[in-house]
C-alpha cells in the first residue's frame, strides 16, 4: 500500500488496546512504564483498556490508582474469573474506537512492535504477531508447539502463532467474534470466516518479567485439541451476509 494511502487511513482511526489482567500485581507497574513508550510514538489517538479478570491478588486496587492518574487508561473489572476469551471479549464490547488490539500484561511482548502493525492497514483487517525466538520453559514451547500443530491440521487457517499475545483487527471484525470457550485461540481465523484478510509478522519476546504463567500443559494441549472441534463446528454453520439496499424513514 502507498504510504500517502496508508497515513490517510490512519488519520482517521482510533485504537483500543485491550489488556486482560489476572493476578498480575507485580508485573503493572513496569507494564504501564512500556506502554508509555508505546503512547508517545503512537500515530493514532490510543485508549488501554485494562480487562480485570477476576484478579485475587492486589491488582485492581493497582489498576484504580493507574487509571486514576492517567486518562489514558481505563479499566473493567469482571465480577468473577471467566477467562481470557471472556476478558477479550468483554473488552470488545466496550470498544468506542475504530482498530482494537490486544497484549497480555506479563511483558513479553513489547506494545512498541505495535508501530510495525499499522503499517499494513486498511489492507488487511487483522494483524497477528509470531513470536520469532521464544522466550519461554521448555514444556511451554513444546505444548504450544503441539496445539499450534494440531489445530492448523484441523482447521488449516494458516495462523503460525495464534496464541501470540500481540494483535490488531478492524473493530468491525471483532464486533463478529462469537463468544465460547476458547475464542482466543481462534481470533485469526474468525476474522478469515468473515471474509477478513490476516497478515503475520514476527515480533519480539523476552522472558517473563515477573509473577508466573497461567497456564499449564493440559490448558495448551487437551483444552485446545477440544475447542478445535467446537470452532469446527461452528465453522460449519457460520453465515455471512451484505445489505444490498437500505431505506430508513426519517424518525
Amino acid at each position: 500500500m502507498p504510504a500517502d494511502s496508508n497515513a490517510a487511513y490512519l488519520a482517521t482511526q482510533t485504537l483500543t488496546v485491550l489488556v486482560p489482567v489476572y493476578d498480575e500485581e507485580e508485573s503493572l507497574p513496569q507494564f504501564v512504564v512500556e506502554m508509555n513508550k508505546f503512547l508517545e510514538q503512537t500515530p493514532v489517538q490510543t485508549t488501554v483498556l485494562f480487562v480485570n479478570d477476576g484478579s485475587r491478588d492486589g491488582s485492581l486496587a493497582i489498576l484504580r490508582d493507574i487509571c486514576a492518574k492517567d486518562n489514558r487508561y481505563e479499566f473493567i473489572s469482571l465480577s468473577q474469573n471467566r477467562g481470557l476469551s471472556t476478558a477479550i471479549k468483554a473488552g470488545v464490547d466496550h470498544c468506542r474506537t475504530t482498530l482494537v488490539g490486544y497484549i497480555d500484561s506479563d511483558i513479553q511482548t513489547t506494545p512498541l512492535d505495535f508501530l510495525e502493525f499499522f503499517r499494513f492497514f486498511p489492507e488487511f483487517d487483522m494483524v497477528n504477531g509470531i513470536r520469532a525466538k521464544r522466550q519461554d520453559t521448555l514444556t511451554k514451547k513444546m505444548s504450544s508447539k503441539i496445539a499450534n500443530t494440531v489445530r492448523r491440521t484441523l482447521i488449516n487457517d494458516g495462523i503460525q502463532d495464534t496464541g501470540c499475545p500481540l494483535k490488531i483487527m478492524k473493530i468491525e471484525y471483532a464486533r463478529r467474534l462469537p463468544l465460547f470457550h476458547g475464542m482466543h485461540r481462534f481470533l485469526g481465523a474468525l476474522v478469515q470466516l468473515q471474509g477478513g484478510k490476516v497478515k503475520q509478522i514476527p515480533v519480539r519476546h523476552f522472558p517473563r518479567f515477573a509473577g508466573t504463567a497461567k497456564y499449564n500443559l493440559w490448558n495448551r494441549a487437551w483444552k485446545p485439541l477440544v475447542d478445535t472441534f467446537g470452532f469446527r463446528w461452528i465453522r460449519s454453520r457460520w453465515k455471512n451476509y451484505e445489505i444490498g439496499e437500505q431505506q430508513r424513514g426519517t424518525v
